[in-house]
């Protein structure tokens, strides 16, 4: 992490470039995911099937784009919250949680030998990491490609990260993001001397990689990891009949094609990834997309939770999350229903989403990087390890996801 100094810009607008983040430097000749040549980026030629409601887009997308641009994992928690409401539902709950893809993921294994991790989880805070991730480009699941014990290098990418606390006490869950252009050491990588943007831990190494590269940054202890893909994200949108969000100025994302018009709109399936990957257009870049992106998840959980007494729409979105989520073999159905369980009288109001802080911009071999702040994350990070987020949010009172009326 950087000394705490004010930001200096990655690119002539002050935002960090759309050069892709898990590509090592182009010097190192490797392909990217969709076979283009490391360093680049397919972002800015995709565009989208807007409805009027979301303006026009224009051109068919490149396959394999939209998968390079991973949102919202972090609905893999709502799952939690769900189980909870279930009631006698529970016999199929469970027996749709054994239908969830499990990997090994050492990092973890090693923290359930300490005396903490042997501790039994309902009894202590959790830390959960959150991952999106791509199909790779044949396709392929993460599963899949773990099932021979070795990962595929720069197939599979995850542009999102958060790490999902859930307080001893059960009261509270708080959602911290980690910009994916943050620059971190990480074991192994043969690039840049052995640094690299954080999701590149996961495009290199895979869960197990990004997990101890997290922790590492953080000093936080992952307990479990959970992994959902994009089309698990658009059918959760769609099965929710579509998520209600305001934007409160209209735009043009350039890389999308989009225009986005001020007022209230109803996103699901395609439009709703669109909405939420949007960065073009925006003044603070990644920073403000993983802001519009947690806004989306905030409002995606105000509806679940409002339909968390209909069965069939409790049924729809286990399906959708089971059948497209991955999370470590640690973790067995009974801690989850335990949890989700614990969790049940958690409302909107309860769920805090922070991110990491920005320190600066900077460009290291031709890539636009993230340096965080060293004080305050440290600061945060520890009070997420200490069980207490209000020490942090009383130093930093603004450092919360803001109201829903003012994401753009």
């Amino acid at each position: 992490m950087s000394d705490d100094t004010t930001p200096s810009p990655g690119s002539s607008s002050g935002v960090p470039d759309g050069s892709d983040p898990t590509a090592p430097p182009a010097t190192a000749a490797v392909a990217g995911t969709d076979g283009s040549p490391a360093g680049g980026s397919s972002a800015a030629a995709s565009s989208t099937s807007g409805s009027s409601a979301a303006g026009s887009s224009a051109g068919a997308r490149p396959k394999g784009a939209v998968r390079r641009h991973w949102v919202l994992v972090s609905l893999a928690v709502v799952l939690l919250l769900l189980v909870g409401s279930a009631g006698g539902y529970l016999y199929w709950v469970h027996h749709k949680l054994s239908d969830i893809a499990r990997v090994h993921v050492s990092t973890i294994e090693e923290n359930a030998l300490t005396p903490v991790g042997a501790t039994p989880e309902k009894t202590r805070a959790l830390n959960i990491l959150l991952l999106g991730a791509d199909n790779g480009a044949d396709e392929q699941s993460v599963e899949a490609d773990l099932k021979d014990g070795k990962w595929t290098p720069f197939v599979h990418r995850s542009d999102t990260l958060m790490i999902a606390h859930v307080s001893a006490d059960r009261k509270s869950v708080q959602l911290v993001s980690i910009p994916r252009d943050t620059w971190v050491p990480i074991d192994g990588y043969p690039y840049s001397n052995g640094y690299g943007k954080i999701n590149a831990a996961f495009a290199f190494g895979g869960p197990d990689l990004a997990t101890k590269s997290v922790q590492q940054l953080t000093g936080i202890p992952i307990d479990h990891l959970a992994v959902i893909d994009w089309a698990g994200f658009k059918d959760l949108t769609s099965a929710l009949d579509g998520i209600r969000v305001y934007i409160p100025q209209t735009f043009y994302d350039e890389s999308q094609r989009i225009t986005w018009e001020k007022g209230w709109h109803t996103f699901k399936g395609q439009e709703a990834l669109a909405y939420v990957r949007t960065r073009y257009g925006l003044a603070d870049g990644d920073f403000g997309r993983i802001e519009r992106q947690q806004n989306f998840l905030r409002a995606t959980m105000s509806k679940l939770l409002s339909k968390t007494h209909n069965l069939v729409s409790v049924t729809n979105v286990i399906k959708v999350i089971t059948k497209y989520l991955t999370i470590d073999n640690t973790w067995d159905n009974g801690e989850i229903i335990d949890l989700a369980l614990s969790l049940r009288n958690i409302k909107e109001a309860d769920v805090k989403f922070l991110t990491a802080p920005l320190g600066r911009y900077g460009m290291v071999d031709g890539q636009s990087i993230v340096r965080l702040a060293t004080k305050q994350s440290k600061l945060l990070f520890d009070d997420v390890k200490s069980d207490d987020i209000g020490d942090y949010l009383q130093k930093y009172p603004k450092a919360g996801l803001s109201g829903t009326r003012s994401v753009s």
